[in-house]
């Protein structure tokens, strides 16, 4: 398959024009064709190089500079159906800078900011991230626990799934960095949505957070007393909790997984 990119590099040399008709005709970038995907970066640099953070796949990779342009390209295999976050590096005058793709509107955020995002052709957005329209939402309500361990008072949310009744055992799940999962994930309508359709059993969810995350996510023996010795039982004295190891989980995202 001829790519675009290709086309407009037969020219010898291509001009400013050219490369103005390309980036006007051939949007939105970065450029699909298939399994292909050109990212396109235009101005002065030294270096311009795609970060992202696929697993099995440099996290950098150098675009090329369109000889004779100031146009920069590189071109990815991206699976059908995929979607991936990145930025451009930038490096010019022996300074680099991580910048979203002036030429991409569309961004995701995260807890540490946002990224570009270009979607695999194919892509749909999975449905079951919105709340599904049958699905009876569960609440969350909130819990003070103060913990000696970590000499301070934690506010944790607890998810109960809809239908929730004191006469159920329900399996206990403690989300690391829960507030975040709550508000970039939508954690509660994927939850709401997943029981709803019988996925995964109705379970009670514990959300926690921590002021200094970088130590006590570290294989931190108080932040692990305060889990085990303290969350834990508090919870289960306030809640019909199954009390078998099959009955307990801990999830995260990052360090705090």
């Amino acid at each position: 398959m001829k790519l675009a990119i290709h086309d407009l590099a037969a020219r010898r040399p291509p001009t400013r024009v050219d490369v103005d008709r390309f980036l006007d005709e051939k949007g939105p970038f970065p450029l699909v064709e298939g399994s292909n995907v050109t990212f396109t970066f235009r101005g002065e640099a030294d270096r311009v190089r795609l970060h992202h953070w696929i697993y099995g796949l440099p996290s950098a990779q150098e675009l090329m500079r369109l000889p004779g342009t100031d146009l920069w390209y590189f071109v990815l295999d991206l699976p059908p159906g995929s979607r991936m976050e990145y930025k451009l590096e930038i490096a010019q005058g022996g300074l680099q800078r991580l910048i979203l793709d002036p030429l991409n509107p569309n961004i995701a955020s995260d807890p540490i900011g946002n990224n570009s995002v270009v979607h695999g052709k194919g892509y749909e957005t999975p449905e079951w991230i919105h709340q599904d329209e049958e699905a009876r939402p569960g609440t969350i309500e909130q819990v003070i626990v103060g913990s000696e361990a970590l000499r301070s008072q934690r506010d944790v949310q607890i998810y109960l799934p809809a239908r929730f009744h004191e006469s159920r055992r329900y399996p206990l799940l403690i989300v690391h960095d829960g507030a975040d999962f709550l508000h970039f994930c939508n954690l509660k309508t994927i939850l709401d949505n997943l029981i709803h359709r019988h996925e995964i059993p109705p379970m009670i969810v514990a959300l926690t957070d921590s002021p200094r995350r970088l130590v006590e996510y570290a294989d931190d023996e108080k932040h692990a007393v305060f889990l085990a010795e303290e969350l834990v039982p508090l919870l289960e004295e306030r809640y019909p909790l199954v009390k078998s190891p099959s009955g307990r989980g801990l999830a995260g995202a990052s360090f705090g997984a």
